[in-house]
């Protein structure tokens, strides 16, 4: 999308970096900071419109279903509380040969950079705070 000579892109940082802080809203990472969800892929971080955990669908997980062979855990952060995941996401998971684990916000930006930093095929769908 283009306005007045501004060009407006999808959110979306090309490699894998920890998250170096969380909370208002938003995250840091890579000297950048970033308002709203994110979803940590083998491919890059990417902004995401999932707000809060009735947003955590099927649908909400399409780029990381994307991505699967290159993904052997994902941990998603359910905001503030953890949040378990829905029995027929859950199955689709399995179905991928993705161990998916769900936790408060908090908990999984730091078991994410903990697994990055192993160098394990991790991912992260991340709600703000």
């Amino acid at each position: 999308m283009k306005s007045a000579g501004i060009e407006i892109r999808e959110a979306h940082f090309p490699g894998r970096a920890p998250i170096d802080a969380y909370g208002n809203g938003g995250f840091r990472f890579a000297e950048m900071s970033h308002r709203g969800s994110l979803m940590c892929l083998p491919s890059g971080i990417y902004g995401w419109n999932a707000a809060e955990p009735a947003d955590l669908t099927d649908t909400a997980f399409e780029a990381l279903f994307a991505e699967a062979d290159d993904i052997e855990v994902c941990l998603i952060g359910s905001g503030l509380d953890l949040v378990p995941i829905r029995k027929a996401l859950r199955e689709r998971f399995s179905s991928a040969f993705i161990q998916a684990d769900s936790m408060s916000t908090g908990a999984a930006v730091r078991t994410y950079n903990v697994l990055l930093a192993e160098n394990r095929a991790v991912a992260a769908a991340l709600l703000a705070v």
